[in-house]
This record gives C-alpha cells, structure tokens and sequence, in this order.
C-alpha cells in the first residue's frame, strides 16, 4: 500500500479529488496517510479531518532556516513512512533537503500544459490570466516528478482542455481543474501505486502492460 502525504497550501480541491478517487476504487492501492499546509487556516486542513487524516501545518515563519524548515517536513515525511509526496497546490519553496530525500517520489500538480505558462510567478489564478492576455486556444494541466528547478521535473500526464472565447480567469481556472487536474493526478498516483512508472534519461515512462 502506497502511502501518500498530500501537501497543500489552499482549500484542497485538489486534495478532495485524490480523497475521492481512493474511496472510488479509482487510485488503487494507496492512501492519504497525512496532509501537510504551511497555513493553519488552509480548508484543506478540515477536509482531512473529516475524513480522519493525521494533518498539521508546518510553516517555515516558525524555523530560523530553511534548512530546519525542511528538516521538519521531512520528520514528518519519515514518521509517517511516507512513499510519495503529493504537492497538490503547495505555494511554498521547497527546501533542497526535501527535494533530495524525495527526488522521483514527489509530484506536483500545474495549471498549464508545460512548457508553456510555467516557471516562477506562474501559480493559481496568475497562470490562467496569462493563457487569456496570450490568447492560446488548448491550455490544460500537467503533472510531473520534482526536482530543484520550478515546474521542469519530468512529465507524468497531460490533459488539454480547451481555451472559450468569453472566459474569464475565474472560469478557465475552474474548467481545467474540472476537466483536467482532477482527473490527471488520481490517475498519476494509481499509476505509480501500480508500479507503472519509471523515470531515465529526464523522462518518464509508462508500462502499458500492467493494469
């Protein structure tokens, strides 16, 4: 059983789909053993509890470093014997130390089909108004492993979702969490639960023949 801790700075809408796709047989053989926020209000906080997760929040304002910062993410990681770390809207500079420890066993999840609209400034509503001011027709959402850079580990899924003429950031933002992020990260997550992916060479493969 693969355990997960879902790390999540907002509401967790993200989070919920994951929550959901376990409980629907859709991402098989894991679950959410702690959902980690760097802010104490986060939603997605209650929605742990309600669903009986261990969570907390750990902020980097409470530790003079980043280095303890990230030493204090990892207690936690390793307390809970944890697998795979899932950033599920995490606005938050990781500490190298949590990248090295987790390096292909950490993923994100992004607003944009990358390469495009993606890097540092690019996050939440920011990347859904620079795909309209562009005025790009497909935009979508990507998951991928992390590593030290922003956004360039690499891709697991993609999932293009088209770009309406009267969208607003508002609109878009919610179309491709719909249509895109909530379906690509459950799927990302059985994927690897299942032991069907595999990172060489900067790339990730998928084997087709395990079900």
């Amino acid at each position: 059983m693969l355990r997960l801790a879902v790390m999540v700075s907002g509401g967790g809408t993200n989070l919920q789909a994951v929550i959901d796709a376990i409980d629907g047989g859709i991402i098989r053989n894991a679950q959410i053993a702690v959902v980690i926020s760097n802010k104490k209000d986060a939603y997605a906080l209650e929605r742990a509890k309600e669903h009986g997760i261990r969570n907390c929040c750990i902020s980097p304002k409470e530790y003079e470093s980043r280095k303890a910062f990230g030493l204090a993410l990892v207690n936690i990681l390793e307390q809970e014997q944890i697998d795979l770390v899932v950033l599920a809207g995490y606005l938050v500079i990781l500490p190298e130390v949590l990248i090295q420890k987790y390096k292909n066993k950490m993923i994100n999840i992004h607003p944009s089909l990358i390469p495009s609209f993606c890097g540092d400034g690019y996050y939440g509503l920011k990347v859904h108004e620079a795909v309209l001011a562009r005025g790009v027709k497909v935009t979508g959402a990507t998951v991928h492993f992390v590593d030290e850079g922003t956004d360039t580990g690499p891709i697991i899924i993609q999932k293009a979702v088209p770009v309406m003429q009267d969208d607003t950031p508002q609109i878009l933002q919610q179309r491709v969490m719909e249509e895109a992020e909530w379906k690509i990260l459950p799927q990302a997550i059985d994927w690897i639960a299942g032991g069907r992916v595999t990172v060489s060479d900067g790339r990730v493969h998928i084997n087709e023949s395990l079900n």
